[in-house]
């Protein structure tokens, strides 16, 4: 990604600069997740203190933007800092005589826009502007959030720091090399075209400062009275990689051989085989430096010209960096720099979940509620993150000698920012089809009820040796609807449990994701002490509860119906 920047800012005559204006142009690995990022704040003019405003947004923004997880899309990492400064700006109005008089308090207009991949997103809230510049006008990207009560007068109607909470406005489109952007606070916009900004551009070439500084003594000269700021973005390249390419680069790493035990590789020992499968092979391996055991993964011989799925190998590794919680699998940090594709990860000695569930054919609802709060507590972390983890099944949790729960094999994993906007929401099906939440089988996205479903299948399985649907979602095709499918009642497989128990199952399972608990630790929580609710439900209806017998009592009454008539006919 290559841009070229410029910004100037003019003082009003007789008075402080109420505008203020940054940028920021990281490299390597922030321009790679976050971008660059240009933003504008305009105070008001009736306030002595809105230029504290102005500079507070506008740093608050460009520092704790680039602070934002990873995995957070853009436009929720700039709302989220953006609701915050807002927050903090409406406090300080509220502990000063502003409180009465808002014209006088910490009050701003802001505007951003961040280029990041290949996408350009926009925030706005107030009377700044952002334009595309063509060759014959300015095209408004933005629009001006001030109400006009007659006679020339006009007000702020939107800001930051005026009200206790602040709707912004956003868009995202894709970025064209070439393109040139302009934003300006409302002493510039108002008094500057497309004619200006090609004539500034001519007049001084390849410096966008000087342009800028152009621009802003021509709305002075044109009647601007007020302080004038603009910033010029003119976007040269474009990176030729973006997503996960960029993000988790394989670039320069060779397909790793085969592994066999004894095989020194990568700084390791390979001591035995975990797991060998169609896409990739587990190994425990030592550390030859600190003799730590660890667990490598790598790609399947299979899988090495599936461009896609190498794209996603490192994902596993990545995701378990960002997640520090006891319940998730974490990764081991690279001590040297790596020549091929390959994933290291801490070795949780233990079992498998699934073997569990065999050594445990009938547990005790206390036993499943323990390991369900463990793995609940580990989807939180994931969820607090923005991720998903999309293939939540017992062969992916790992139960140790201590009883501790953790997620495991996160190369499944949904994470928004690593993606292009439009790639935002999850499609495809990841995951294993028993596990999987109806909405994604129906070919929509999934969201953080789509793993809790996957965790109340497990439990419905730990409890019941069966799956809540059966074989039934493996039939669902895109576009269908998933309220076709079928609960089998708990009590069938285990009358020995309570029936609320059912209940609060049943509701985690259910086809639509509205009529879920809406979070894991919620789930986690009504198993532990449901409430009212579930103990007031009533018994479901016998179509529910038992398909067969409902039928066989509908067909035995038909044919009593049928007999009855032939008698009435008969008599007759």
């Amino acid at each position: 990604m290559k841009v070229t920047l410029g910004q100037h800012s003019l003082a009003k005559p007789g008075g402080p600069n109420q505008d203020f204006h940054g940028a920021m142009l990281p490299t390597g690995h922030l321009r790679a997740a976050r971008g660059i990022a240009l933003a504008v704040a305009d105070g008001i003019g009736s306030s002595r203190v809105s230029q504290v405003a102005s500079s507070a947004a506008v740093r608050g923004f460009l520092e704790d933007y680039y602070a934002t997880p990873d995995a957070w899309p853009v436009r929720r990492a700039a709302q989220q800092v953006l609701a915050a400064t807002n927050a903090w700006l409406h406090a300080q109005n509220q502990r000063s005589p502003a409180r009465f008089d808002k014209d006088s308090g910490y009050v701003c207009a802001f505007s951003a826009l961040i280029l990041q991949g290949h996408d350009l997103h926009l925030l706005h809230v107030g009377d700044a502007r952002i334009c595309r510049v063509h060759p014959q006008a300015l095209e408004p990207l933005t629009e001006e959030h001030r109400l006009h009560v007659g006679a020339g007068q006009s007000y702020l109607a939107r800001a930051l720091g005026l009200h206790a909470h602040v709707e912004i406005d956003t868009r995202c489109w894709p970025a064209e090399a070439g393109a040139l952007y302009l934003l300006a606070t409302d002493g510039a916009h108002g008094f500057i075209d497309a004619a200006a900004v090609h004539a500034a551009l001519h007049r001084h070439g390849g410096d966008l400062d000087a342009a800028a500084r152009a621009l802003c003594e021509h709305a002075r000269a044109r009647g601007s009275t007020d302080d004038a700021t603009v910033q010029l973005l003119r976007i040269d390249a474009l990176p030729e990689a973006t997503g996960l390419n960029t993000l988790l680069p394989r670039d320069g790493l060779r397909l790793p051989p085969p592994l066999a035990p004894r095989m020194a590789f990568e700084g390791y020992t390979i001591v035995r085989a975990l797991h060998v499968g169609a896409r990739s092979h587990v190994h425990l391996a030592t550390d030859d430096a600190s003799g730590e055991t660890v667990v490598l993964k790598t790609p399947a011989a299979s899988a090495h010209e599936d461009a896609a799925f190498l794209d996603r190998f490192l994902l596993d590794e990545w995701v378990a960096s960002r997640i520090n919680s006891p319940h998730v699998v974490r990764a081991r940090a690279p001590r040297r720099p790596r020549g091929h594709l390959f994933a290291a990860l801490e070795y949780v000695p233990g079992q498998t979940l699934a073997q569990w569930m065999v050594d445990h054919p009938r547990p005790a609802l206390e036993e499943v509620r323990a390991i369900v709060e463990q793995v609940a507590r580990g989807l939180q972390a994931l969820h607090r993150r923005g991720m998903l983890h999309q293939d939540l099944r017992p062969a992916n949790v790992v139960i140790d000698a201590q009883g501790t729960a953790r997620i495991i094999d996160l190369a499944s994993a949904h994470v928004p920012g690593l993606y292009a906007a439009e790639e935002a929401r999850p499609m495809a099906i990841e995951g294993t089809l028993q596990y999987t939440a109806p909405e994604y089988l129906a070919g929509q996205g999934g969201d953080e009820r789509s793993d809790l479903f996957s965790l109340a299948a497990i439990a419905y399985q730990m409890l019941a040796g069966q799956l809540p649907y059966g074989l039934q979602p493996a039939r669902l095709r895109p576009g269908d609807d998933p309220r076709r499918l079928r609960y089998v009642p708990l009590a069938h497989h285990r009358p020995d449990l309570p029936a609320w128990l059912d209940a609060v199952l049943r509701k985690a399972l259910h086809p639509q994701p509205a009529r879920r608990q809406q979070a894991a630790a919620e789930f986690a929580h009504d198993l532990r002490a449901p409430g009212p609710d579930f103990h007031r439900r009533r018994a479901p209806p016998l179509a529910e509860r038992d398909p067969v017998a409902f039928w066989q009592t509908v067909a035995a009454l038909l044919g009593l119906a049928v007999i009855g008539l032939l008698g009435v006919v008969a008599l007759a």
